[in-house]
């Protein structure tokens, strides 16, 4: 992984968190990403060139006027004020690449000195085995912080641990095994047709993605929702609003165009068409 950095850009040592999403059903936390670098104004310095993510292009995500300036697979922003990195994915991993890609990402995070990575991800809603909406939309989390991925700050903040990480469980462990190798061996992986219901959560990228910045010694929050497939602009909101109470940052003072705090991103404008007629209901 190759990161290049804009002509003129410098990245700050102080920014030393790093957010970014673990791509997953509804792309709610490339969403929750795209509200964070609207709303904080974050500065792309750069991007990061991975032969595991497939190529991408497309037009400025934030400006409602063109300047010439192509959004790309793997962009890099940042907020001095704010003292956080933010990673924007923007295309998916290359099937079957997703540890070697996670690999790379770590190693990436540990050179450049970052020494909390957040990383913001979805979770499929069928898979939710207790559904409880008594509180509205559920934060759930896992940490790097202690071996059973409990935190006490997360706790504090009302969240729940994602109750299916056994790091005693076969796929956890393959994971972690994997993420402190230099190369794998597919001959370790359980074929496909042996995976049990307990295998998809360690299946995701959220949890390679942990797996591997967990082995480089970095702390790791993952922040996750339940959501649908659907119109997940919600979701998005949700899960940048809990980024910003994990990190202590105040949505008010971004002055944005929404409720007087968040930064609508211009490209949501056509993320999912007009709204519909309501005469015809």
């Amino acid at each position: 992984m190759e990161f290049v950095i804009e002509q003129g850009k410098q990245p700050h040592e102080e920014c030393s968190t790093l957010l970014l999403p673990a791509l997953s059903i509804g792309n709610v936390g490339q969403l929750a990403v795209d509200l964070l670098v609207s709303s904080m104004k974050a500065e792309r310095i750069g991007y990061l060139d991975d032969p595991f993510v497939l190529p991408c292009v497309g037009n400025d995500a934030y400006g409602p006027i063109p300047c010439g300036e192509l959004a790309l697979p793997l962009e890099a922003y940042q907020s001095p004020s704010s003292r956080i990195t933010l990673l924007q994915q923007r295309s998916p991993v290359i099937k079957g690449m997703m540890v070697e890609f996670a690999k790379n990402l770590a190693n990436f995070a540990a050179a450049s000195g970052k020494q909390h990575v957040v990383l913001l991800s979805s979770l499929d809603f069928g898979k939710w085995q207790k559904i409880d909406t008594s509180s509205g939309l559920q934060i759930y989390y896992l940490s790097s912080t202690n071996p059973d991925g409990r935190d006490d700050f997360c706790e504090q903040l009302g969240w729940k641990k994602l109750q299916e990480y056994n790091p005693a469980q076969r796929c956890w462990k393959y994971l972690s095994s994997l993420a402190e190798r230099s190369s794998t061996l597919e001959s370790d992986l359980p074929f496909e047709d042996e995976l049990e219901e307990e295998d998809y959560y360690p299946s995701l990228p959220f949890a390679a993605l942990f797996s591997c910045l967990k082995a480089k010694g970095l702390k790791v929050t993952c922040l996750l929702c339940y959501c649908s497939e659907g119109d997940n602009i919600q979701d998005a909101f949700h899960l940048a609003q809990a980024a910003c109470r994990l990190l202590g940052l105040n949505p008010s003072a971004f002055h944005g165009n929404e409720s007087g705090s968040w930064v609508i991103p211009f490209s949501w404008q056509t993320v999912y068409g007009p709204p519909p007629d309501m005469s015809i209901f």
